[in-house]
């Protein structure tokens, strides 16, 4: 019981900040889409299954899920939002913390980047 309620506060934080990435471009939104689905697998069929057929986000979880698979224009669209997080990283901030973004892009594009493609 414990520990289906803790897959579920997962899945609902993942789906959190995933919602939040839709809006600032830093955090990605799809990966913690995916994070969500996996959590809320294990703690609720119901909330699993609307994620799974969301227009915009379900597509992208069914063709992780079965294939391991990321679009190349889901690749773009994170490689452009990453480019405006640096961008206003390097104008908003100070240095050293202007360059996270940066760091953050690297690490995360050269992840997705890597996986194979729809």
């Amino acid at each position: 019981m414990i520990k289906r309620q803790f897959w579920l506060i997962g899945g609902l934080s993942a789906l959190a900040l995933g919602t939040i990435g839709v809006i600032l471009p830093l955090l990605p939104t799809v990966p913690f889409m995916i994070l969500a689905a996996f959590c809320f697998a294990r703690s609720s069929p119901a909330l699993e299954a609307r994620l799974m057929g969301h227009p915009a986000f379900g597509h992208h979880l069914v063709a992780w899920r079965e294939k391991g698979v990321v679009s190349r224009r889901a690749k773009w669209s994170a490689t452009t939002a990453f480019g405006v997080s640096i961008a206003i990283g390097l104008v908003a901030l100070a240095l050293p913390w202007s360059l996270i973004p940066l760091g953050v892009a690297i690490v995360c594009l050269g992840w997705i980047w890597r996986k194979p493609e729809a």
